[in-house]
């Protein structure tokens, strides 16, 4: 059985896309987040849309998602992609066994790493 879901986000003004190649055993920044427009930088509170898309074949990339003072890791199997409608109050990493309500910080960067393997990666931004 297949399912087809529709995603429409109004008023974005501007994308960006790039295949990035996280190389084997490091940590690559994919995307930082803040109040000014730089070089791999986008403004926060623009952010609408963010997809990275794993392009390998076989292995998983982990992405880590960190604010200014907790992070969290996920993994993306091979084919598969990960996306998320925000960095402002979108993250809340704890490091202990205890479930409470979420404090949510603000996403400053997000970063991948490959294992052993280089991956190629789809990076994918969509701003207001």
């Amino acid at each position: 059985m297949g399912a087809t879901n529709t995603l429409t986000i109004a008023s974005i003004n501007e994308i960006s896309q790039r295949i990035v190649t996280i190389d084997a055993s490091n940590v690559r920044t994919l995307f930082e987040f803040g109040t000014t427009v730089a070089q791999g930088k986008f403004v926060s509170a623009n952010v609408k849309y963010i997809r990275i898309t794993n392009k390998d074949d076989t292995n998983p990339v982990s992405i880590n998602i960190e604010s200014a003072s907790s992070n969290c890791w996920v993994t993306v199997t091979a084919g598969s992609s990960w996306w998320l409608s925000a960095t402002n109050s979108a993250i809340d990493a704890d490091d202990d066994t205890t479930i409470a309500a979420p404090v949510f910080q603000n996403i400053t960067k997000i970063s991948g790493h490959g294992g052993s393997n280089a991956i190629d990666v789809d990076c994918y931004v969509a701003l207001a």
